[in-house]
């Protein structure tokens, strides 16, 4: 079958008929091959037809519409067939690829699809990024690059390599000014949130997770998820005034009360201490990379944990011995110096350490102040709504001020 595949398609490019004839004879051929062809020789023969298609010798026009008419029947090949055909036809082409650029851009979209139907994250990746999007002749559209952007980002994700994904994302975002679709955005915050939660700054994930959850756009079941996400990486992150604000958040958001992590948020929210065996039902819901080992041997749940604990207690002690800490703490005391040392430097905690006397005291909670503080802004907030009110009903609101004071 083979030997007269080449010998039909030599005839064709030896007849020296117009342009119009050779297409429809090399798109027969095309067609003979795909329908007729054993599946043992197939891929054979459409081998020699990629390979006799765009030899110089035949006109540009000439190939350019069969290699089309080829991408476009390539996705009707079995998958490993499909693979094969499509990386020959890549190597083939790679001398004239920019006389192929239509094609080649639907080869490899296919080509894509099929490593990430089998999970290989990091091939389809690779081969998609390969598309000449910003050094093309062709003019493609900021949708389209942008889309293809954010794509190569996800399957990066999916891969594990935030790093990959991260220089991807930057791409995306210089054409979000230039694109109006709406789901595109979306996508973009998505990977975005995700890069952020892999490299472990976990309070902007949580901010941005959050918002998501909050796009009517986005479907009600991925909203929730969504949420799900910003309680884990609020959780997760360091102890500190960031972290406290995004408790209360989540704290005051009904839905977070159905999710199987509320149990913790309460806690945290409370300044309670949490003890490592009550962690076993949320340990169930982190991802791989969140389960990760940090440089003093604990893993990033552990740590945050033991970070709420010190943040708790400097509430409930005036001071307290380092011994005495790490039993509190359920940690060496050493590593309870280093950690509360840490956290005081930082500026999460206020305090001093005093190490010849192996003491840990804690800077003094004034409360009035900050109680103060919120009646300001309870007050200022209800001024707000009175100006709103009057401002959309002055008659009704100058009427109910006057009941008021008259009574």
């Amino acid at each position: 079958m083979a030997d007269e595949v080449r010998r039909k398609l030599n005839a064709v490019m030896e007849s020296g008929r117009p342009h119009k004839e050779q297409v429809d004879m090399y798109s027969r051929t095309l067609a003979s091959i795909m329908s007729m062809c054993d599946e043992s020789q197939k891929g054979n023969c459409l081998n020699i037809f990629v390979e006799t298609v765009i030899q110089e010798n035949v006109g540009l026009v000439v190939s350019r519409q069969v290699l089309q008419e080829f991408a476009v029947a390539v996705p009707s090949l079995p998958s490993e067939m499909a693979k094969k055909v499509v990386h020959f036809t890549l190597d083939k082409v790679q001398s004239r690829v920019i006389s192929f650029e239509e094609q080649v851009t639907l080869l490899r979209t296919h080509l894509a699809d099929v490593y990430e139907k089998e999970q290989q994250w990091r091939e389809a990746a690779r081969i998609l990024s390969g598309i000449p999007l910003e050094t093309s002749q062709k003019h493609y559209t900021p949708e389209y690059k942008m889309e293809i952007y954010l794509k190569v980002a996800r399957l990066y994700l999916e891969d594990e390599d935030p790093i990959q994904a991260e220089a991807y994302i930057n791409r995306a975002s210089l054409l979000q000014g230039d694109t109006k679709e709406e789901q595109l955005h979306i996508h973009y915050k998505v990977c975005y949130a995700r890069v952020l939660d892999f490299r472990r700054k976990f309070i902007e994930a949580a901010q941005r997770y959050n918002e998501l959850s909050y796009r009517t756009i986005i479907d009600e079941a991925e909203r929730i998820v969504s949420l799900k996400h910003a309680l884990v990486c609020t959780i997760l992150a360091s102890a500190g005034q960031p972290r406290s604000r995004m408790l209360a958040t989540l704290f005051k958001d009904e839905r977070c009360q159905h999710l199987p992590a509320y149990g913790i948020l309460e806690k945290m929210y409370l300044d309670r201490i949490i003890r490592g065996t009550e962690l076993q039902e949320f340990s169930a819901l982190l991802a791989t990379h969140q389960k990760a080992v940090t440089a003093d041997g604990s893993t990033i749940l552990e740590r945050a944990v033991v970070e709420h604990n010190l943040l708790s207690a400097s509430k409930l002690y005036d001071n307290i011995t380092f011994s005495e800490l790490g039993t509190l703490l359920d940690i060496p005391p050493a590593k309870a110096e280093r950690i509360a040392s840490q956290m005081i430097t930082e500026g999460r905690m206020a305090g001093t350490i005093d190490q010849i006397d192996g003491v840990v005291k804690f800077a003094a909670q004034e409360t009035l102040p900050t109680w103060d503080g919120q009646v300001q802004s309870l007050c200022g907030q209800a001024n707000d709504i009175v100006a709103k009110i009057q401002q959309a009903e002055p008659q009704w609101a100058e009427s109910t001020l006057s009941a008021l004071l008259s009574a």
